[in-house]
């Protein structure tokens, strides 16, 4: 996917995606249990899970959670730290060099705020992530967000809008905007 969607819960595209989900949950809880000197064994379920190999310059240690798989684009260099989850059924791409540290969170996939449609419906947004960037533990990237070359996203950051190159964000704090 390369632009917004909206996807009807109960359709055939959406139980391709669940299924999808169940297969890949089952290959990440076998990728997550390796002794971490497995490479071989990495090497393999990595393919699966992401429908082709991973490159031998980008490195990912487990903890690995994905829903999907076969929309995540990872260039040569990517480093990504444990107990990383990657929401992808939307796309997410990472840039040449990219760091992600511990327990960031990468989602595409979300439901419509009204309470009649957030049950009917999934909607979602790619995730582009451009060379260089460093992104700290435990952030958060929602739906539709782009960061820009070289940027640096700070430890337990929730980003719902682009980022600028060459930039530093920082903040999660939550704010209500309105009640229901």
């Amino acid at each position: 996917m390369s632009s917004d969607r909206l996807m009807r819960i109960h359709s055939a595209e959406f139980q391709s995606m669940a299924d999808r989900v169940l297969r890949v949950t089952e290959l990440t809880s076998r990728l997550n249990v390796l002794p971490f000197e497995d490479e071989a064994g990495k090497a393999e379920l990595f393919e699966q899970i992401l429908g082709r190999p991973l490159s031998t310059r980008a490195t990912i240690y487990p903890p690995f959670y994905t829903d999907h798989g076969l929309h995540l684009d990872l260039a040569e260099r990517v480093f990504i730290n444990q107990n990383c989850t990657f929401l992808d059924y939307a796309g997410i791409r990472l840039g040449e060099r990219v760091m992600v540290g511990p327990k960031v969170t990468f989602i595409t996939v979300g439901h419509p705020v009204d309470p009649e449609e957030r049950r009917g419906w999934l909607t979602g947004a790619p995730i582009d992530v451009a060379e260089n960037v460093w992104i700290g533990a435990g952030a958060m990237i929602l739906p539709g967000v782009s960061i820009g070359r070289d940027a640096v996203v700070a430890a337990g950051a929730v980003l719902t809008d682009d980022v600028p190159p060459a930039s530093l964000v920082t903040g999660g704090k939550a704010t209500v905007h309105r009640r229901w």
